[in-house]
């Protein structure tokens, strides 16, 4: 079903509707095939863009699933089973802690730097670990029992003086920009080793679920749900005492400049455009720094020394709060969330600030793949031809990104015991839910579904991409506008009709929530204090 567009509306009036409405405002328009009875079918995909300056809809629709994602996991007082396979959206390492190792290494040869820790670095706490996911009960002198957890904040170290409220280096000169780009690219493993110290310190198998956001300075930062309850001297000492050593071979000298190496198609590698000499391998490079007994690593990075620490109890307000500020800048891109989307208010120092530090990502390598190894004497790993220094794909060196191209939250594997797929699929049938108890055709989600087979074993309904250009955009907004507002109206009348039925749902925050009195007695975080 259509609706009929009048010419006097434009496309930008029905893209706001579009907006306003939370529908997308990029969808992927494709014709379905039915081949037992040849009737066909246009639907109008949501783009599923998670920046909300592409798609608002989308990416408002991402974050809400993140949040779901992370309150079902944070106080769950059951251990979880372990999603059968690992989505991109859910990780966990076991690397040991005690070893400096090399995690883009030949598969045949693990290589192993140092056993010893630095010698400037405190301690570890190190206890027994449990084999439990979940935090301890505690039991107030009031009887009182709960489960708390935390929500921590962790930064990087200071690159210069910096603006208060600005994030604009005081002295651009004297700003290190080339720690500050080093440090962004390699901050999810820093934030690995954390976990894995966070662990051993804790005494059991502490699951999170992290956000990596940037400061003002445009610095990446941490906040992150914590299951269970750690003491606080432990939190800090485990920041304290982690660091990462980056063992690659050095790139502090630029070797191409000026002039850069010529593929050769025969032999597969990059030569050297006056000698025609073959550069180095990535294994001949790795093998030469294991053979230098006094090689330093290419680079080395702590947290800072501010971190912040609260408690929080499951089905408390705070905990809603936190969840919400935790996943408050996902939609948005590092370049872009401390700046004005519309362009009106433009602080040109601040955009100096972003394209130093882009300028200074342009060329350092971000992976053993990179295209910038080229500059500094180095084939990548596994080269092919048309790798040219400055122009990586990595998302890393975007000046939107700016460092962080990879995943901007970090999940636990035994978090909620789901993948993002399975989240996504839970919030379809609550919906589906509630329709069908209110007499409501619900549709079938994968009624038009590729696992469909025909008779002949092959799938029944085929998928082809249209083009949406023009007054075919106009027309589909407008449709998906349109339906939208009914399907909303469908379950609003459905959840009143839940209402009158059932009753309102009952709360059961009291009992979970701890008395303040009670908090100073036990060594756990106290909510909302620092």
């Amino acid at each position: 079903m259509t609706t009929a567009v009048p010419p006097s509306i434009t496309t930008q009036m029905v893209r706001t509707l579009a907006v306003n409405e939370s529908v997308c405002v990029r969808p992927v328009l494709r014709r379905v095939t039915d081949r037992a009875t040849g009737a066909t079918t246009t639907v109008a995909i949501p783009c599923g863009s998670t920046r909300e300056s592409r798609c608002p809809a989308c990416a408002t629709k991402a974050r809400w699933l993140r949040m779901t994602q992370c309150a079902e996991g944070w106080h769950r007082d059951d251990e979880p089973e372990e999603p059968d396979h690992i989505d991109a959206d859910l990780e966990e390492t076991d690397q040991d802690d005690d070893q400096d190792q090399d995690d883009d290494a030949d598969d045949e040869q693990r290589r192993v730097r140092s056993t010893r820790r630095r010698q400037d670095v405190s301690d570890l706490p190190r206890v027994p670990v449990q084999d439990r996911t979940i935090g301890r009960t505690f039991t107030a002198p009031s009887g009182v029992k709960y489960r708390p957890s935390m929500f921590v904040t962790l930064t990087l170290p200071s690159y210069g003086k910096v603006i208060p409220g600005r994030g604009v280096p005081v002295h651009p000169g004297r700003y290190d920009y080339r720690r500050a780009a080093l440090d962004a690219l390699h901050f999810p493993k820093l934030v690995d080793r954390w976990v894995q110290n966070l662990r051993r310190g804790a005494g059991y198998k502490v699951q999170h679920f992290s956000c990596v956001e940037p400061q003002r300075r445009l610095a990446p930062h941490l906040h992150t749900a914590l299951r269970g309850a750690i003491p606080r001297a432990t939190v800090k000492a485990v920041t304290k005492g982690t660091y990462l050593h980056l063992w690659w071979p050095p790139f502090d000298l630029a070797v191409y400049v000026d002039r850069l190496p010529i593929w050769d198609r025969d032999e597969q590698c990059y030569r050297d455009p006056d000698t025609g000499l073959p550069l180095q391998t990535w294994r001949e490079a790795l093998d030469r720094l294991d053979a230098d007994q006094d090689a330093q690593p290419a680079h080395a990075m702590r947290f800072g020394s501010q971190v912040d620490i609260k408690g929080i109890d499951g089905g408390s307000p705070d905990a809603d709060r936190a969840v919400r500020y935790l996943t408050k800048y996902l939609t948005k891109a590092v370049g872009e969330t401390y700046t004005d989307p519309e362009g009106e208010h433009v602080d040109p120092a601040y955009e100096a600030h972003i394209d130093r530090l882009h300028a200074e990502l342009a060329y350092v390598p971000c992976s053993p793949e990179c295209a910038n190894w080229l500059r500094y004497g180095v084939q990548p790993k596994n080269p092919g031809p048309g790798l040219t220094p400055g122009h990586c794909a990595s998302k890393a060196h975007d000046r939107e990104h700016l460092g962080l191209g990879g995943r901007r939250v970090l999940v636990s594997r035994k978090w909620s015991g789901k993948t993002l797929t399975e989240h996504r699929a839970d919030r379809a049938a609550v919906v589906r839910q509630v329709l069908q108890a209110a007499g409501i055709d619900a549709p079938e989600a994968d009624r038009l579904s590729v696992d469909v087979l025909h008779e002949d074993g092959q799938p029944r309904f085929v998928w082809d991409d249209l083009p949406v250009t023009g007054a075919d955009y106009t027309q589909v907004l407008v449709t998906s506008v349109m339906e939208r507002r009914r399907w909303r109206a469908q379950y609003e009348t459905a959840k009143q009709a839940a209402l009158e039925r059932d009753g309102p749902p009952v709360d059961n925050r009291s009992a979970t929530t701890t008395p303040t009195k009670d908090r100073h007695r036990l060594d756990i975080p106290a909510t909302g204090t620092r």
